[in-house]
This record gives C-alpha cells, sequence and structure tokens, in this order.
C-alpha cells in the first residue's frame, strides 16, 4: 500500500507522569477555546481506553461553562461493540467522566452504536452524521502501536472512501469494533495524541521517531499531530536520551 508522509514533524510536549492528566486537560481546553474564537461551533472526538479518563475529569473541571459546551458537538474515534451501558463502551467511559459532568445537551453527543446487530450500517450512519473535517480528534496509542480501532495490519488501514468502518478485534483486543478510518485522521485540524505509562515506550518511539509505516505502527498517521507523553511513556526516544 502507498502512504503520504506527514505533513510536518511531530510536536511533543512530555510532562512527569502526576502532572499527565492535568496537562492534558489544560491542554485540551485551550484548544477548544481556540477553535471557539474563530469558529461558531467546535467538532470534538474523543478516543477510548484507559489514558483519556482521568484527562476528561480535569477537562470537566478546565471547561465547565455553558458558553463552551453549548457551542461544542462531540464525536467518537471508536467503539467496541458493545451496549452503551458495557464496562466497556467508550461512550459509557466518557459519559462517566466527562459528558455526565458538563452542561451538554445529549443531542450534541453523537455516539457510535456499536450494539447494532448490522455494523456496517451502524458504520455508514455514523458516516453519514461525522463532520467534513474534525476540528479536534483525540487519540491514544495502544502499546502495540493502534490507535482509534486501526490495529497494525488490519485491512482497515488500506481505506481510502469510507469514513467509519467494523473491525475484527485481535487476540489482544477480542471485542469486534467500529472505528475511523484513516482519511478522517489525515484530514483533522487537529489531533491530539495522549499517551501514558511505560508499556507505550517503544511504541511511541517507533510512531514518533521511526520509519513511516502505518500499517504497521498505526499510530504515525497521527504524526504531525500534537503528542502529549509522560515521561514514561517518552523513555525510550531518542531525543530524551541525547
Amino acid at each position: 500500500m502507498s502512504w503520504q508522509l506527514p505533513r510536518s514533524a511531530p510536536d511533543l510536549v512530555v510532562v512527569e507522569p502526576d502532572a499527565f492528566a492535568s496537562s492534558a486537560a489544560r491542554r485540551l481546553g485551550l484548544e477548544i477555546r481556540s477553535v471557539l474564537e474563530s469558529e461558531e461551533r467546535c467538532s470534538i472526538a474523543l478516543a477510548g481506553g484507559s489514558t483519556p479518563r482521568p484527562v476528561y475529569r480535569r477537562l470537566a473541571d478546565e471547561l465547565p461553562g455553558r458558553e463552551h459546551w453549548s457551542r461544542i458537538d462531540v464525536f467518537f474515534g471508536d467503539e467496541r461493540c458493545v451496549p452503551p451501558d458495557d464496562p466497556a463502551s467508550n461512550y459509557r467511559t466518557a459519559r462517566e467522566a466527562l459528558l455526565d459532568r458538563v452542561p451538554i445537551a445529549p443531542a450534541q453527543v453523537h455516539r457510535m452504536e456499536g450494539e447494532r446487530a448490522d455494523r456496517d450500517a451502524a458504520a455508514r450512519a455514523y458516516e453519514a452524521i461525522l463532520p467534513v473535517r474534525l476540528d479536534l480528534l483525540v487519540l491514544g496509542l495502544g502499546a502495540d502501536g493502534h490507535t482509534a480501532s486501526l490495529f497494525p495490519g488490519a485491512p482497515a488501514l488500506a481505506e481510502t472512501r469510507r469514513r467509519v468502518l467494523p473491525v475484527r478485534g485481535t487476540p489482544a483486543a477480542p471485542l469486534d469494533r467500529l472505528t475511523i478510518t484513516p482519511p478522517v485522521i489525515l484530514d483533522a485540524r487537529l489531533t491530539l495524541v495522549l499517551v501514558a505509562g511505560e508499556d507505550k515506550a517503544e511504541a511511541l518511539a517507533r510512531a514518533i521517531e521511526g520509519q513511516y509505516a502505518p500499517e504497521n505502527t498505526p499510530g504515525q498517521l497521527a504524526r504531525a499531530g500534537l503528542w502529549l507523553a509522560d515521561s514514561a511513556a517518552a523513555a525510550r526516544l531518542e531525543a530524551r536520551r541525547r
């Protein structure tokens, strides 16, 4: 497959682990405010997983006012194929950590319906409501280098037209999922990648400094974005060791 090289070098911010959640929330709040200074509305897609959870809690404190949340539309980068109240649901994580704690109208929150029996129909329905270009896309990075639910070697990595797809789980992540595709990541106005923990160190080094091969390290699709990492995750970066 053919890959477009990243548009620019990554912008990397590294903080100590105990400051990660507050620093990431502060930067996310800053970027939301920046969009709303020049645009009527801000579209943001949230990441799932454990890393963003404390960031979302801090963001609720960082950006508490209705003057902001009345103008924000929330989407999701991926979802596990489970009901929305399942503990594995990315929507449930975001709702408990953030959405239930801020003054946002339910109509402004657009979840992926991973529980639908026809997963391709669910993906196409989400594709129909997803903005042409997200203002802010929050992503994570797995220890295997995946981002959203784009895993190394997955056929979805070659997608250039569909913007949301159903994908099969992997042995390490067995639940089937819905996910955005590479065009959504590459077209976002700003992508913020949150990476924390020593188990992500090797993947972060590959994503930031390795040869550009997103078929092996899908997180590289966001290489030109803003990367927010704690020092444990950044331990193997050559730039940090010099």
